[in-house]
């Protein structure tokens, strides 16, 4: 911290929180679900600091609640069997659909040929994968998107 913010916790406060929401807006596509939640619980966060509602200290120990959540991808209540990155962005934007989000995820990778991305005829073949299993053109493209951030498939 610059010597002039050291003594200055709404300064800090601040810093903190900017930083956090700007890895909430730079993970935010590869999963929308859980990145608006942590968005909700960061603005939740700020509204009670500024109404001078809890101390300093609790404060500090939400918010570095927040980041371990934020910096982990996941939500502590998500289920052992969705375990990647992957898995637990289709497990949140899916409704939270253990079964679901597993089929996506198993469909995706069995399916997919080499070199996918940025291959129209190839990524139609993950799309007629996505269509399989979800039945719906229009969640095909949203969870389509989705799969598009996600390095492992």
């Amino acid at each position: 911290m610059p010597e002039g913010m050291k003594g200055n916790k709404d300064a800090v406060a601040e810093t903190i929180e900017n930083n956090v929401r700007s890895k909430i807006i730079k993970d935010h596509l590869a999963d929308p679900a859980f990145y608006d939640k942590m968005s909700k619980l960061l603005d939740e966060i700020i509204e009670t600091r500024k109404a001078k509602a809890i101390e300093y200290e609790a404060y500090l120990k939400e918010i570095a609640e927040l980041v371990k959540q934020v910096e982990g991808g996941q939500a502590p209540d998500t289920p052992n069997s969705i375990k990647t990155p992957g898995q637990r962005a289709l497990y949140n934007n899916h409704g939270q659909d253990e079964e679901l989000a597993n089929k996506v995820d198993q469909a995706v990778k069995t399916k997919r040929p080499d070199g996918w991305r940025g291959v129209v005829a190839k990524e139609r073949v993950v799309k007629r994968a996505l269509y399989d299993v979800l039945k719906d053109k229009d969640e095909v493209e949203r969870i389509f998107l989705i799969i598009m951030q996600q390095k492992e498939y």
